[in-house]
């Protein structure tokens, strides 16, 4: 027997290049199986990342260091928070300023930085960063996310665009905040902090604030009130918009269509809900019935802004008329641009059941506005998505009015911030049990990535037939 014969043979499995490999197939395994869903079912990445990321962030916040008092903070508060914050809302168990350390607020501020980005980008960044590629149809949905903004084989320039835009535009709004607070007192680096946590928390329309009493002691200061309103206007807007902008600029003729009917219907109602707003509250002592005539008009426009999903408030939400109140359920259900950090069942979708009630009035064949026909299958993605939207906001309201005991004007007002994730609270969320901060925790999320993805899965999904039924029409109306 030789000597290489007689020697021991080491298990593969003890070799250190054995293990080496061994781990290496598992990452492989992973890789290949992110990459599968991306490619066959993007929209199952979509809710899956984004679930994983309320996850991380909900056992970040539990952990002592990230609250003040260096306590575990339970889980039906951190879960909320996480949530709240990763689907840029704004509703708050606990107080921002008071119950969570500097960490603790970090952690909320880089959740609203990512969850702003959006769940269909937050997908596609993953894919790309595990696979290295996007599958065709993992393209198609990224370039869904952004209307179609650019070519499929221009995705990965796309996503960076979009990350980019928003460093750019939360930098900017940084740089006009910080001297103001440096003006109002505050130590060079805590006016740092309030100026990055409002440009981040503004414009991607989250509402969360590291002053105890919010905005409310800036309520006649423009110099922080016009960055903040900016700032959610242009998040509200939708990056296909923004990237619109900036290539044409204010060039009405080079704006695609999805361009011009996100701008229009915001400025519309921007304007009649400013107008209703300060009208419904003009001789309400509670709010702005005391103040002189440039409050009240800073105070409407303000109002305007943040209902559709902004969040920040400068009255208390209680003292506001009903009437107000229903309004104000009606501009957070409308919500912001698609593909944008604001919620709702966005413009567009408004846009496109307004004009198809108008070509239905006329008789007309074809839904048509500047001089391009919608299609069919872009009017059943918004009735779904209205459908969807009103049955989840009842479901939940319904819910919430078992478990609390609350009015119902209340419950519903809760409800729509949620679902709409404005932010804008009566209190509610504070008071309720732990059943009902899951309930609103639930609805948050669906709000946040539910309609969008319904959309983009709807949109590209068609079902190749082989047969035709006889068509019959049904009384309708």
């Amino acid at each position: 027997m030789t000597q290489s014969q007689s020697r021991p043979r080491t298990p593969a499995s003890w070799h250190p290049a054995a293990q080496e490999r061994e781990g290496l197939w598992v990452l492989t395994r992973l890789r290949d199986f992110i990459d599968d869903i991306a490619n066959t079912s993007p929209a199952r990445l979509a809710l899956s990342a984004f679930a994983a990321v309320c996850l991380v962030f909900t056992l970040l916040l539990s952990l002592p260091i990230s609250s003040a008092a260096g306590v575990v903070t339970p889980p039906h508060q951190a879960l909320f928070t996480a949530v709240s914050a990763v689907c840029v809302t704004g509703l708050t168990v606990v107080s921002t300023a008071v119950h969570w350390s500097f960490f603790g607020q970090l952690v909320i501020l880089v959740g609203i930085f990512i969850g702003g980005l959006g769940t269909l980008t937050l997908a596609s960044l993953l894919a790309l960063m595990v696979s290295k590629r996007l599958g065709v149809r993992g393209k198609i949905i990224a370039a869904e996310s952004m209307n179609n903004a650019g070519r499929l084989g221009e995705v990965g320039t796309l996503l960076r665009i979009v990350i980019t835009t928003s460093v750019v535009i939360e930098g900017i709004l940084a740089l006009a905040l910080i001297p103001r607070f440096l003006t109002l007192g505050e130590p060079f680096w805590q006016s740092v902090w309030h100026g990055i946590f409002y440009s981040i928390s503004s414009f991607n329309n989250a509402g969360f604030t590291p002053h105890s009493d919010g905005i409310v002691p800036y309520e006649t200061d423009l110099w922080i009130l016009v960055p903040l309103m900016l700032g959610v206007f242009l998040g509200s807007l939708g990056f296909p918009v923004v990237m619109v902008l900036q290539q044409n600029g204010l060039n009405w003729k080079k704006w695609n269509l999805h361009t011009k009917l996100t701008i229009q219907v915001s400025l519309i109602l921007l304007v009649a809900g400013m107008f209703l707003w300060g009208l419904m509250e003009w001789d309400n002592a509670r709010t702005i019935g005391g103040m002189d005539l440039g409050e009240k008009i800073t105070h409407s426009l303000f109002a305007s802004v943040m209902t559709r999903s902004g969040g920040f408030n400068l009255v208390d939400q209680n003292q506001m008329e009903s009437t107000t109140m229903l309004l104000t359920d009606a501009l957070m259900f409308a919500g912001g641009g698609s593909a944008s950090t604001a919620g709702g069942i966005k413009v567009t979708t408004i846009a496109v059941m307004f004009l198809a009630i108008i070509a239905e009035a006329r008789g007309d064949a074809d839904v048509k506005v500047y001089g391009r026909t919608i299609p069919q299958g872009s009017m059943r993605v918004a009735i779904s998505v209205i459908v969807a939207g009103a049955t989840l906001v009842s479901v939940s309201a319904f819910l919430l009015l078992q478990i609390s005991g609350a009015s119902l004007d209340r419950v519903l007002f809760e409800t729509i911030s949620a679902f709409a994730t404005v932010g804008l609270s009566t209190n509610l969320s504070a008071e309720l049990p732990p059943s009902g901060v899951y309930v609103l925790s639930a609805l948050m999320f669906a709000g946040r990535v539910g309609t969008v993805t319904l959309a983009a899965a709807l949109a590209l999904r068609q079902r190749s037939q082989l047969y035709h039924y006889p068509e019959e029409r049904p009384i309708i109306g």
